[in-house]
């Protein structure tokens, strides 16, 4: 049954012989080198797989990347989302469902839950009747640290500047808005 795709309840694991022996495929060698290389590096370009494949087999090249990425795909075992104009990069499908918040400045990629998102999914559900895949969804914008340097500070000390003024008014006698 190897060209069969995966259903929803299909349940990852990281035990990767057996989720490709109940589909029909060997682990491989290169298969197991690309899963290490995926999980270990997590939003990786396929050139980045191929680099950490190479520091164990150095004959590995990247159509043999590729092939295997797109087959680890195809069986629900790898994702994969598209963070800017280069390559996709790729994560172990396993983990939960996420859409991507990558800072422009630092190229920070935070994973954020899609529910998150579930009021904007379902306002184009509703108006547009487009069924929305947000697991390769990037929003791209500043990360909280790269967001506090570009307004001349820290964002953690701003936050916490903040706070102290609000407890100042308050004992002051001020509202503290």
């Amino acid at each position: 049954m190897p060209g069969a795709p995966p259903t929803l309840a299909t349940v990852v694991s990281t035990d990767w012989q057996s989720d490709l022996r109940r589909r029909g495929y060997r682990l491989t060698p290169q298969r197991q080198l690309v899963l290490e290389a995926v999980d270990k590096l997590e939003h990786s370009t396929p050139d980045d797989i191929l680099a950490e494949v190479r520091r164990t087999a150095g004959s590995v090249n990247i159509s043999t990347v590729y092939r295997t990425l797109e087959l680890l795909e195809e069986l629900g075992l790898v994702s994969h989302a598209h963070l800017g104009h280069g390559a996709p990069t790729y994560h172990l499908a396993d983990r939960h469902d996420h859409m991507h918040l990558v800072c422009r400045d630092c190229t920070t990629v935070i994973e954020a839950d899609i529910a998150l998102a579930a009021d904007f999914t379902g306002r184009l559900r509703e108006e547009f009747g487009f069924d929305t895949d947000m697991k390769h969804f990037a929003i791209f914008g500043r990360c909280r640290d790269c967001a506090g340097r570009a307004s001349g500070g820290n964002a953690v000390e701003d936050t916490e500047a903040e706070d102290t003024e609000g407890d100042a008014d308050e004992s002051a006698g001020g509202s503290g808005s």
